[in-house]
């Protein structure tokens, strides 16, 4: 390497400023107040293996101020960024492409807060660029940009290594230590975030979060006083809500040359003036793995343990909104007194377990299920000889759905053993059976926890106790409605609890879920998920208010 020294009108086109400003707290105590003096700032322009003033193409350049009486330099760069540290070195990477002239100027920072300081002009060429992640970032010149985190996704956030090849070969380029699921139980709070990238005429980039609040890990708060893994506001994070400049680098991680699958893309997101993205790790750099007009992948170092590297997906999709389903198809609103519509249901009858070691009898007897007053009542009994009675009423061969959202706004018996089901199966079972033909349990309680719900899908190779299942918390369940909600499409499973996801699964074309489908609504009693009955039970009922199709 080659270091082209321009100090003081050598090399470079310099001009020195030297600016004596004051400020004093009246309350300061740090004993006599003095200015710095004798500010100099010189500039090393690098230029690996070449004599060109204007340096190699990288736009690195060392800076270094000196005076006496310092205590901090805070430089300003010229270019939307600056940095603060005590030893007046440091090396800076200008990323506007070509030759340009920026104007540098550090300030050094005296007892009680006062300030000197001086100013360089310093000429330096960047060749670096990657114009196609910037249009990606923001939409495009003079246009801006949300992305969410990809919460609905598996692995939205993760954790690796960033020690090369620990603990294994290959480990330091992807996350090994944690992935997290849909919706991960103790990262909602972060859920919420909007990052919004927008470029100007001029392609200048700026970051903004403007919804949300910063997620701390516990890896990084311990060194800021503040509990960890959870959620903060501006009172902890000043930079929250702020908006950071941005510059595009090229990638120098340990990971960058190494990582395979995927390929990384050699372009880091650098922001401003403490800038992050969401997740608050004492960062500023993001690597970019992949990013496509509506998908980014980025990896950023632990700024306090710097052996670790978290992964985090964002996506243009907001997670936490509906999936484009405004056409009614199809509802039962049972608001006709009397037994469940026959146009839309049907029953299935009889006894013997029902592959789960039920305990009841599924009856049509309007004791059991019925009409009136504007819901669905399904009642399960104690028959009064040991045994009980209870209803499983659907739609099969009469509404049956591809796609779409289904909802059912439903109130859920309380009583321990009774196990409440609104649920689906594939409308190809009389042919394929079960699990061939696919089961997505939109709703389904226990019976010995009435605090939560669940969501799940059965088919080949997760049924039964393999299921792909998920449980969310949801409050008063059997004294209130909640809305249970499916969005089912060719790429995705969905499910919420009043509009809150808490259960996502890719779909696609191996698995049964590209058919049409039918609804069951039923309540089962003891079981593989109603276990123990309550002794004293005598009777409780699931109320159904409207189940509706959206396409």
């Amino acid at each position: 390497m080659k270091n082209i020294k321009l100090k003081y009108g050598i090399g470079l086109v310099l001009a020195l400023t030297l600016v004596f400003t004051g400020c004093q707290d009246d309350d300061a105590s740090f004993g006599d107040i003095k200015s710095p003096t004798d500010v100099t700032l010189s500039a090393d322009v690098i230029c690996e293996d070449c004599n060109d003033p204007e340096g190699d193409g990288s736009g690195l350049v060392n800076l270094v101020a000196t005076s006496s009486g310092a205590l901090a330099y805070k430089f300003d760069f010229g270019d939307g960024f600056s940095e603060t540290n005590q030893s007046g070195r440091v090396t800076h990477r200008f990323t506007k492409v070509d030759v340009n002239t920026y104007t540098v100027v550090v300030n050094a920072v005296g007892t009680g807060g006062v300030q000197s300081s001086t100013s360089i002009n310093v000429t330096v060429r960047s060749d670096f660029e990657d114009p196609e992640a910037k249009d990606f970032l923001s939409g495009g010149a003079g246009s801006s940009k949300t992305w969410y985190w990809a919460a609905d996704k598996p692995s939205n956030i993760a954790l690796g290594s960033n020690v090369k090849n620990v603990p294994n070969p290959g480990d330091h380029t992807f996350p090994t230590y944690f992935n997290s699921d849909p919706f991960h139980p103790d990262k909602l709070c972060m859920y919420d975030a909007e990052l919004v990238f927008t470029q100007d005429a001029d392609g200048n980039l700026t970051f903004q979060q403007t919804v949300g609040q910063a997620y701390i890990p516990g890896t990084v708060a311990g060194s800021i006083g503040v509990d960890g893994d959870t959620c903060h506001g501006k009172d902890i994070v000043p930079s929250l809500g702020e908006t950071s400049n941005v510059a595009l680098i090229p990638s120098s991680s340990v990971a960058t040359e190494d990582a395979k699958d995927p390929e990384y893309r050699g372009t880091t997101i650098l922001l401003s003036d403490d800038g992050f993205m969401s997740w608050y790790c004492k960062n500023s750099l993001f690597e970019i793995i992949t990013i496509t007009d509506s998908k980014l992948y980025v990896r950023v170092v632990d700024g306090v343990d710097p052996g670790l590297a978290w992964y985090c997906t964002f996506q243009t999709q907001n997670p936490n909104e509906s999936g484009g389903f405004e056409d009614l198809v199809w509802s039962d609103e049972f608001d006709v007194d009397g037994a469940p519509n026959a146009a839309n249901w049907t029953y299935d009858l009889g006894s013997g377990g029902w592959g789960n070691g039920e305990l009841q009898t599924y009856t049509n007897n309007a004791e059991n299920v019925i009409v009136e007053n504007g819901v669905l009542k399904i009642t399960a009994k104690a028959d009064g000889s040991g045994g009980y009675t209870s209803a499983r009423i659907k739609t099969e061969g009469l509404q049956e759905y591809k796609y779409g959202k289904i909802e059912a706004r439903a109130k859920l018996p309380a009583s321990q053993g009774t196990w409440p089901a609104v649920w689906m199966l594939g409308a190809n079972f009389a042919d394929v059976g079960w699990p061939n033909c696919g089961e997505i349990d939109i709703m389904e309680q226990t019976g010995q926890d009435k605090t939560k719900t669940s969501g799940a899908l059965h088919f080949p190779g997760n049924s039964g106790g393999d299921a792909i299942v998920e449980e969310t918390t949801v409050a008063n369940t059997a004294t209130e409605f909640h809305v249970y909600t499916v969005e089912w499409t060719a790429e995705s499973i969905k499910m919420s609890v009043d509009g809150d996801f808490f259960f996502s699964y890719d779909n696609n074309e191996q698995l049964p879920y590209n058919a049409d489908f039918f609804m069951i609504l039923n309540v089962a009693m003891g079981g593989s998920l109603g276990g123990t009955v309550d002794p004293n039970f005598t009777e409780d009922t699931m109320e159904i208010d409207y189940i509706r199709v959206y396409q």
